[in-house]
């Protein structure tokens, strides 16, 4: 009996056509996936883009960036640019769909699942503003106070310290 030599191919994951079709092995932690020739995995469909999204593992889980395709990546019929993919979630390509399988801990992933979005894009807005109940601020007016302190005679001279006379 001869022994492989071969490095047994690490799988981080499968990719399964919703509709029937082969499965996707995830074989990298990092894939492009696309049209052209270059990319790990290859759709060769009119409708993806040439570098349609990437997906990568961060932190055990798989997630999603859409590259600024012309037909859009979804999560579970859900639009996104950058967003976490949980076992078992349908990834839409355009119109093309795959279920995702994996085993978080299998990947490294420890504790509860992280944020859905990157951390640096949670953190760039307020959350009020996030849940859409900030309200819109008026853009304050500087020349009303400019043309106040013009009325003392000083425009140079603030507000809080009116001139001696």
């Amino acid at each position: 009996m001869k022994k492989s030599t071969q490095t047994p191919v690490r799988d981080y994951g499968t990719l399964v056509p919703e509709g029937g079709g082969d499965p996707i092995p995830l074989l990298k932690k990092r894939l492009m996936v696309g049209r052209r020739e270059s990319c790990d995995i290859v759709l060769r469909f009119k409708n993806i883009s040439a570098h349609h999204c990437q997906l990568v593992v961060r932190g055990g889980y798989w997630y999603v960036k859409d590259l600024k395709s012309l037909n859009g990546v979804k999560i579970n019929k859900a639009a996104v640019t950058d967003k976490r993919l949980d076992s078992g979630d349908i990834l839409s390509i355009a119109k093309h769909h795959y279920r995702i399988f994996y085993v978080p801990s299998d990947l490294g992933a420890v504790g509860p699942p992280p944020p859905d979005e990157p951390v640096d894009e949670i953190f760039g807005e307020s959350l009020l503003r996030r849940s859409g109940l900030e309200k819109k601020q008026k853009p304050q007016r500087e020349n009303r106070q400019r043309d106040s302190r013009a009325v003392d005679g000083d425009a140079d001279t603030p507000l809080s310290n009116p001139p001696n006379g």
